[in-house]
């Protein structure tokens, strides 16, 4: 059982906060190296395992430091595809949720980044949960580092798509794709890390200053404003013209942004729409991922088949800089599909 504790959280610290960690408590400042390599790279947790390090910084990690911030409570099984959703408790006892997909040699992780949500878009379930806190790196981490040791199928794609909104916890979100990217953490590409926001327009601004090279999702869900404010009230604040804008000033051959729309039956998926969102895209280099809604018990539904095919068609005819995509959701049985995740487990001792 994780306990609460006033020791140094130091899974998640990067190389120059491990090397004044270390350089404070007199290690040399090329055991954070190696720290950071047992951390991330081999994902142990245990210093004692550590068997490179000197035995006066075992002591200090056991008696200073949390080298581990979750505890694994429930793992579910997808019965129609190779998908697990791991229900993961935190030191403080929340839950979060993490789900692992698997499709022949892709190993896709879908990452947590808050306990809960506080952006409130109408149809997500996380919604529903209010927002708790946000996650920490080494929480952030911690995820895939378990998933990383229980499926043997290696990890190729990560996507900041679960519980909470990336950018209201941008450093944090940020320094663990670093850890990701890194040859002597996870080694992924940044190719191969998303992070998906609901348009929180100054961060995605900052994203782009600093030039990071992750994929970067943005969901527009709706064709005009009027109808994104209703499901999505973050529009009020930054409307979609400010999103396809940003996303048009920045898209070039290696980086283009990606805008994710999700079919809410009467909703968003008229033929009008498909012809207003073809409309707002034209001539945007970059990319547009439908994904039919993954159906809770909330008022919302997903359009049928005719209808999907119906918005998919006008909008492929007419498709010009933008190339569209379809994501059909894996583990829907197991409410690990986009926009499920909702913790409905109360924690206990």
């Amino acid at each position: 059982m994780l306990q609460n504790s006033d020791k140094f959280i130091i899974k998640g610290k990067d190389l120059l906060e491990l090397q004044d960690w270390c350089s404070k408590k007199g290690h040399p400042k090329f055991r954070a190296q190696q720290l950071f390599e047992w951390m991330y790279f081999h994902g142990e947790s245990n210093p004692k395992l550590m068997s490179n390090l000197s035995q006066s910084l075992i002591n200090d990690l056991q008696a200073d430091c949390v080298l581990q911030t979750l505890e694994i409570e429930k793992v579910s099984s997808s019965e129609n595809e190779a998908t697990n959703k791991y229900l993961f408790r935190t030191a403080d006892n929340h839950f979060i949720e993490t789900v692992s997909m698997v499709e022949v040699n892709r190993h896709t992780v879908c990452i947590s980044s808050q306990i809960g949500c506080s952006v409130d878009c109408d149809f997500c379930a996380t919604a529903t949960m209010g927002i708790i806190r946000n996650l920490n790196t080494g929480e952030i981490v911690d995820q895939l580092n378990y998933i990383r040791e229980k499926v043997e199928t290696s990890i190729t794609n990560i996507v900041f798509m679960g519980m909470g909104e990336p950018f209201l916890n941008y450093e944090r979100v940020l320094k663990s794709a670093d850890i990701f990217h890194n040859p002597k953490g996870f080694g992924l590409g940044a190719h191969r890390i998303t992070i998906s926001t609901a348009g929180i327009l100054p961060k995605i601004k900052k994203f782009y200053e600093e030039d990071r090279k992750y994929k970067l999702a943005i969901s527009l869900n709706a064709s005009n404003d009027e109808t994104r404010s209703e499901i999505m009230p973050v529009n009020n604040k930054w409307p979609i013209s400010e999103l396809v804008a940003i996303g048009r000033s920045h898209a070039h051959r290696n980086r283009k942004v990606m805008f994710e729309y999700v079919l809410l039956a009467g909703v968003n998926d008229s033929l009008d729409n498909a012809h207003e969102l073809s409309s707002l895209l034209r001539g945007v280099d970059c990319k547009l991922n439908i994904i039919p809604y993954n159906e809770t018990d909330g008022k919302y539904r997903r359009p049928d088949n005719d209808a999907i095919e119906s918005f998919l068609a006008i909008l492929s005819a007419r498709q010009k800089g933008y190339r569209v995509m379809v994501r059909w959701s894996k583990g829907q049985d197991i409410d690990a599909g986009c926009g499920q995740l909702a913790v409905k487990q109360e924690p206990h001792e």
